[in-house]
């Protein structure tokens, strides 16, 4: 007998309360051409048939091109040892602690991810993670208004895109004003940044290195937000952080970005978490929970849930934010991650890309027919424009075994010919040169 929680006499009531008269008037305010109508799902199948089933469709899916994809989600080397302790039960089974006190090893792990993520950004504290990078942007936003009570953020031109729609639509029905400033080509134009503060201003947003791999110093823009009273929320790729200078040492006020890069694999686009971490002043304005250590009162050495500022626990008003729960396990295997490859481990990581990216940027710039369109240092993304468009190119490259790079055309107006190539430590030289070859035969035939 199927589940059915409601009779037609409880349906009918509920309704009647809410002044409508069927369950679809719930959704009018979905426009139609969304709507889905009937599935059409076929009749259920037994349990070996339906293995079969999926095992022939997992078959269609490509996984052994060589990849050179990036644009916020990289190919990073996964150690064996965080598949290993991540997969444990008691790790992987465990849910968001609450009854923390009861949870010593839940706590204990995110207690140790706060910690090392505040070494990895120079922050003096950091949450127990948020859904991804461009969840933690927006919450980073609403942040800097909570500080500043201020209602007008800046974002630059720079930042994913991806995480600009997201920031956009967090604050759509909050009124508050969001302004994207331009960018001169790949770079950040500084100028127009520092024409834009004022003391209305809740904060600047902006990622280094930027969407198109290119690296500024943005101390200045720090130091003149500083000087209007305003923050400074910086999007970092923490791979990066093995070789550019931590976003605390520049004085910034708030720090989010992806963790997918440590230890967690692409998994066809997620799940993923993320980062945000801040000065200690702001600490209250954090949302979601935060894990503390203190003693009990034998004196021993314990965990606890120091901080949850959230609607489930205060009222709605107040909460620092509705996000209900942290990505614990992606998390955890990030700690792990970056305990086992540790400060040396995270800057070689950071120099093999760097240095990689270099090789393969250098040997492209030979070939008659492709441009680099980055104007300054990058870190291990570039942008390449060819004589083909962008959908061409990548689907001829596709077919010799390479996922060559993100089309831009999909993103920005103005750059059908356009790829942001991407380079992580897991490239070796034999696949560069290869694809040096490949790309080479493509433009020149």
């Amino acid at each position: 007998m199927p589940y059915t929680p409601h009779t037609k006499s409880d349906v009918r009531e509920m309704l009647d309360v809410i002044g409508l008269e069927k369950e679809s008037d719930l959704f009018n305010s979905v426009p139609a051409e969304l709507k889905v109508g009937h599935m059409n799902l076929p009749d259920g199948l037994d349990e070996f048939t339906t293995f079969a089933r999926f095992k022939k469709l997992a078959q269609k899916n490509d996984t052994d091109k060589v990849m050179f994809l990036g644009g916020g989600y990289y190919d990073h080397v996964v150690p064996s040892a965080v598949d290993a302790l991540a997969g444990r039960s008691e790790f992987y089974t465990a849910y968001t602690p609450y009854q923390a006190e009861a949870s010593q090893g839940t706590l204990q792990a995110l207690y140790e991810y706060q910690s090392l993520i505040c070494e990895l950004t120079g922050m003096d504290v950091s949450n127990a993670s948020m859904y991804d990078g461009a969840t933690a942007l927006a919450e980073a936003a609403l942040m800097a208004v909570r500080i500043s009570r201020r209602n007008k953020i800046l974002i630059d031109a720079g930042v994913n895109p991806t995480y600009i729609e997201v920031v956009k639509t967090y604050l759509k029905f909050r009124d508050i004003e969001v302004e994207v400033i331009d960018m001169d080509a790949d770079k950040t134009d500084f100028s127009k940044v520092e024409d834009k503060i004022d003391n209305t201003i809740a904060a600047y947003l902006f990622q280094n290195p930027n969407f198109f791999g290119t690296v500024q110093d943005f101390e200045g823009i720090v130091n003149k937000l500083h000087e209007h009273k305003a923050l400074a929320v910086m999007s970092v790729y923490p791979i990066s952080l093995g070789m550019i200078k931590d976003p605390g040492s520049l004085d910034v006020d708030i720090v989010t970005g992806d963790g997918q890069c440590l230890g967690n694999y692409l998994a066809f686009g997620g799940p993923t978490f993320g980062l945000i971490a801040t000065k200690q002043a702001y600490i209250r304005n954090l949302p979601g929970r935060l894990m503390g250590k203190s003693l009990d009162k034998d004196g021993k050495e314990l965990f606890v849930l120091t901080m949850q500022a959230r609607e489930q626990h205060i009222r709605r008003h107040r909460a620092t934010s509705n996000i209900c729960s942290n990505q614990n396990l992606l998390a955890l295997r990030s700690t792990i991650f970056m305990s086992l490859i540790g400060r040396d481990g995270l800057v070689n990581m950071a120099e093999l890309c760097y240095n990689k990216s270099e090789y393969l940027k250098s040997e492209l710039s030979k070939i008659d027919g492709l441009t680099i369109c980055n104007t300054g240092a990058t870190f291990n993304e570039f942008v390449i424009e060819t004589t083909l468009s962008a959908d061409d190119f990548l689907a001829k490259l596709a077919d010799l075994g390479f996922y060559a790079g993100i089309n831009l055309s999909n993103l920005y107006k103005d750059s059908d010919n356009k790829v942001l190539v991407s380079v992580t430590e897991k490239r070796t030289k034999e696949e560069l040169d290869d694809l040096v070859k490949a790309i080479g035969g493509v433009l020149w035939v």
